[in-house]
């Protein structure tokens, strides 16, 4: 298993042990040049946003892994962690709806779903 691959999966792990809802884990190898998976999620408030990317940066600090950059606010609704070959997405529900990623990339496969 490559290190992106497990990297997503762990970050996907973290989203859902912190209630997020909807993980879903997308692979872009071959169809997008900038990530290889992108690790998408919902919460339910700004609270919960910011509760889900806390713990995700810190179930992946646990084994050395930092994120190049981090863009939006829980109250934009939309929360992006860039940690390289994975992206993780996330959003409050209106915001996931409005933007649905996961038609956006309807090539992509997905790896692990988690509702």
């Amino acid at each position: 298993m490559d290190s992106g691959r497990e990297r997503a999966i762990k970050a996907a792990q973290a989203a859902a042990e912190k209630k997020a809802h909807n993980v879903v884990v997308l692979d872009l190898r071959g169809i997008f040049p900038v990530a290889d998976y992108f690790v998408i999620c919902s919460g339910r408030s700004t609270t919960h946003l910011e509760a889900i990317a806390r713990d995700i940066q810190e179930e992946l600090g646990k084994s050395g892994e930092d994120y190049f950059r981090r863009q939006g606010t829980p109250q934009s609704g939309w929360i992006l962690l860039d940690y390289g070959s994975v992206v993780v997405h996330i959003f409050s529900e209106e915001a996931r709806r409005f933007y649905d990623i996961e038609h956006l990339w309807g090539d992509a496969s997905i790896i692990m779903q988690n509702s």
